[in-house]
């Protein structure tokens, strides 16, 4: 029986892979014969020896890898150095990066590339490479989405036309009826997926493809189809009984069908279930009884990741993004209000025609909002979209090594893109993080900054690569404090405030402790109103001459702060 190992490189030790589950189920759904088959999932943190010894252990005659723009600069070399233990070895590429760049691939170590989905075509092959009598390096499948090398060293080709994804999935994934996956879908939640899972994230899909067709993504390249509803609910249903705390739901627009949307909604809502369930949304497609149906979930339970990208037209238009954006306003503003729903979004800068002047226009726009997360993310240009096809038409320079990231344009120099980066860095490590709202809030309240130069004037004083955050809280007050306006103990209030709402009061910086004789007083407000016993660490006296307690006990699961009491004393 030929050993199969089908392996994933995660960006993080708390992200599980679906891929290669699904390609372990559809092995055993499709394949005429039986494979000894294993899954092992790794990370890009672990060194590189390391994940080929934990191969070598299962001593296989066939290698599967799910290639992602994370984990594709650390394969040419994995590969290298399983050559040297294992020089007959096949080894099988699929995923997003190989399945746009296969002839880079085959020309650095992989035999074979499955183009698209992989469920049926990998399975189909692992049978043909165990029914033909020629070497692998001469065998030719006979499915026209694989790549292969006639043999090693040799110029790659491929049996049939490339086609596109769209014709791939026709082709080969299954019989479709409508835009509906028939009940043959695969399933790749098995006990052995359950027992790998080890309380990560988790991820489903009840769609593929995309309605829209944006130039920087890969997804609307291929028709959109839905899973039937009475599978995707069983599949959610154990996913939530099975120990993992979130489950993200990888449809690119989940909510592009609203009555599908709705029902489904409905089931995760209605469900006994302590985990989190994360969807990627446009805003603007939600419908008022969608709207409604949200405002019921339970607090935390729901989080929403909504891609604005710009607020400038003219790059969404060369992007081929098409969002109704006072739509998406009102919705995401209506979504907050009900304050029980993570509220996540996106921008992308480097989109073209989208100057720095126009980008930090919409960066204060996106800030305005008070979303809870406001990622600001740099342009990739991925094999496969249009705008990588038509970037040097357009004037964009990108790197030749994954993430394939924007180096400057027309629009956007490389000083610009330094300056928007240290914007992030400060983002990424104070609002996008909970940290010091109420801080940021007040200096933006009462100093000469927009939302943008506040970050880069933070990011640019003290960029902050790791550091510890009782260090981090001292150099933003001493950031802050020599702005203009700012009253320096209005200040340290703010940010005893903070400090007790973000951590507990744990390990507070000297500057944020006022120890006198009032703590006494704010210690039995407090432990009257807790009812219990309150730690040194969780009450403070404020410079107002105000007391401040924190209760440990109420984390808030939208924001992940802790409720905070301001008290005359």
């Amino acid at each position: 029986m030929k050993k199969i190992v089908l392996l994933s490189i995660n960006a993080k030790y708390v992200h599980s892979s679906l891929s290669v589950w699904l390609l372990a189920a559809g092995i055993k759904q499709f394949a005429k014969r039986q494979y000894n088959v294993s899954v092992i999932e790794s990370t890009i943190n672990q060194k590189v020896a390391d994940i080929v010894e934990s191969i070598k252990e299962h001593h296989p005659d066939i290698l599967g890898v799910s290639t992602y723009i994370w984990n594709a600069g650390m394969l040419p070399k994995l590969i290298e150095k399983l050559r040297k233990f294992f020089p007959e070895l096949i080894i099988v590429f699929g995923g997003p990066e190989a399945s746009f760049n296969a002839e880079f691939w085959l020309s650095n170590g992989a035999d074979y590339v499955v183009c698209g989905e992989g469920e049926y075509a990998f399975a189909k092959l692992l049978d043909e490479f165990s029914d033909s009598e020629l070497s692998v390096y001469t065998h030719i499948p006979t499915s026209n989405n694989i790549y292969h090398r006639i043999r090693r060293g040799a110029l790659c080709a491929h049996s049939g036309e490339r086609s596109s994804p769209l014709q791939l999935a026709n082709h080969f994934a299954f019989a479709y009826s409508g835009n509906t996956l028939p009940h043959i879908v695969t399933d790749p939640y098995s006990q052995e997926y359950f027992s790998s899972l080890s309380n990560r994230l988790s991820y489903i899909e009840t769609s593929r493809g995309c309605p829209f067709s944006c130039a920087f993504c890969l997804s609307g390249d291929s028709a959109l189809r839905f899973f039937p509803l009475d599978i995707v609910k069983e599949q959610i249903y154990k996913l939530s009984q099975s120990g993992t705390h979130t489950i993200k739901f990888v449809d690119r627009t989940f909510n592009c069908n609203p009555e599908r949307s709705y029902e489904i909604l409905k089931y995760v809502i209605e469900l006994n279930s302590p985990c989190r369930f994360h969807f990627e949304v446009a805003a603007d497609l939600f419908d008022e009884r969608t709207l409604e149906l949200l405002s019921t979930a339970p607090h935390g339970k729901i989080q929403l990741e909504i891609g604005l990208q710009s607020f400038f037209q003219p790059a969404l238009n060369a992007s081929s993004r098409k969002t109704d954006l006072a739509g998406a306003v009102k919705n995401i503003l209506t979504l907050l209000e009900y304050k029980n729903i993570h509220i996540h979004v996106d921008l992308i800068a480097g989109l073209p025609y989208e100057t720095l002047d126009e980008f930090k226009k919409s960066f204060n726009k996106a800030y305005s909002l008070n979303a809870h997360t406001l990622q600001l993310g740099f342009l990739k240009l991925l094999h496969g979209s249009e705008l990588r096809k038509n970037a040097e038409s357009l004037g964009i320079e990108y790197s030749n090594a994954p993430p394939y990231e924007i180096i400057s344009s027309k629009w956007l120099s490389l000083d610009d893109l330094r300056e928007l980066k240290t914007v992030e860095n400060a983002l990424q490590h104070t609002y996008n993080k909970g940290r010091f709202l109420r801080t940021i809030d007040y200096v933006l309240a009462v100093s000469t900054l927009d939302s943008y130069d506040l970050m880069f004037s933070l990011g640019s004083a003290f960029p902050n690569f790791g550091t510890q955050l009782e260090k981090y809280v001292v150099q933003i007050f001493e950031h802050f404090s020599s702005l203009p306006n700012i009253n320096a103990d209005i200040l340290s209030d703010l940010m005893i405030c903070d400090w007790l709402e973000m951590v507990k009061g744990k390990n507070a910086p000297q500057f944020l402790k006022n120890d006198n004789s009032r703590r006494p007083d704010v210690l039995a407000v407090a432990e009257e109103h807790l009812g219990r016993n309150v730690r040194r660490e969780e009450y403070a006296v404020l410079r107002s001459g105000k007391g401040v307690f924190v209760d440990s006990n109420d984390k808030n699961p939208v924001t992940g702060l802790y409720r905070i009491y301001v008290v005359e004393i």
